[in-house]
């Protein structure tokens, strides 16, 4: 009853935010702020007197579909809209997933401010779509690929010096393969993968025995010792951030694990953005 009472009262906070106005709607002179019930109810094409019930704490717990008919009907954000299904129903929505071939200013800020830590932003689809100095030196520098080579599976199993630069090649591979196709699905991309998929079983014999595998691995922390061709061997620490409120994208940042080695970095950063 009290997540049942929680839903209502979120419902009717929303409802009175809302400028009728601002919606299209007469300007009336109304007792109370915000919307009336009926006015929601039809925004969100369903009855007065179930969307009444929801605002009262009865009739039971409303389907996903009513929810996101109320959410549009709402104007809620995607993090609204997401509470609204876990008062609701106690899950998220659905994910669907959306393409995307860049990135916000403030998120790529805070990329350049890791001077000397590569670090990469990339879709549930593993495109890079974003990276820093650091990362162009030392992992690829993706301004000399062309987009649809950006791709961390392409670059992964058709580079023959990405896959040269691993220190064990066959296990980072098999960790990469596992950890796309659980990003795939918990971003709702699984249509959007079938034609890369079906493209890298088709030119890769090692990536089609490894995807018939079917392992599934969750991306977090973890060690990257890489075979530089300038710096030689060098080992790091990685971390994976969710991007706040993108289930689609994904930061990863590389730290090395010794002073003397983020000192290397560092130099061969500069030198490598160094004006010739």
């Amino acid at each position: 009853m009290a997540t049942v009472n929680a839903l209502g009262t979120y419902l009717k906070d929303r409802r009175i935010r809302l400028d009728p106005v601002a919606l299209g709607l007469p300007a009336t002179r109304r007792r109370t702020p915000g919307l009336r019930r009926e006015e929601v109810a039809q925004r969100a094409n369903i009855s007065a007197t179930w969307y009444t019930w929801l605002e009262q704490g009865r009739g039971g717990a409303p389907s996903a579909d009513v929810l996101n008919r109320i959410a549009n009907g709402l104007m809620l954000t995607e993090p609204e809209r997401e509470h609204l299904f876990m008062l609701g129903l106690g899950r998220p929505p659905e994910v669907h997933y959306r393409a995307t071939d860049g990135v916000t200013p403030r998120l790529q800020r805070v990329l350049d401010a890791l001077e000397a830590s590569p670090a990469i932003v990339k879709t549930a689809t593993w495109d890079v779509i974003a990276w820093n100095r650091a990362a162009a030196a030392i992992l690829t520098d993706y301004q000399l690929l062309e987009p649809a080579q950006r791709n961390i599976l392409r670059l992964m199993f058709g580079n023959s010096r990405v896959r040269a630069s691993q220190d064990d090649w066959l296990s980072v591979a098999r960790y990469v393969v596992a950890a796309f196709r659980a990003d795939a699905v918990r971003a709702g991309a699984t249509a959007e993968i079938e034609q890369l998929v079906e493209e890298m079983c088709r030119t890769s014999t090692d990536f089609a025995r490894l995807w018939r595998d079917n392992e599934v691995n969750a991306q977090g922390d973890g060690l990257k010792r890489l075979h530089h061709p300038v710096l030689g061997p060098i080992q790091f620490e990685y971390s994976h951030f969710s991007v706040d409120g993108r289930p689609d994208l994904g930061m990863l940042v590389y730290n090395a694990v010794s002073p003397e080695d983020e000192a290397r970095v560092r130099a061969h950063v500069a030198a490598y953005h160094a004006p010739r």
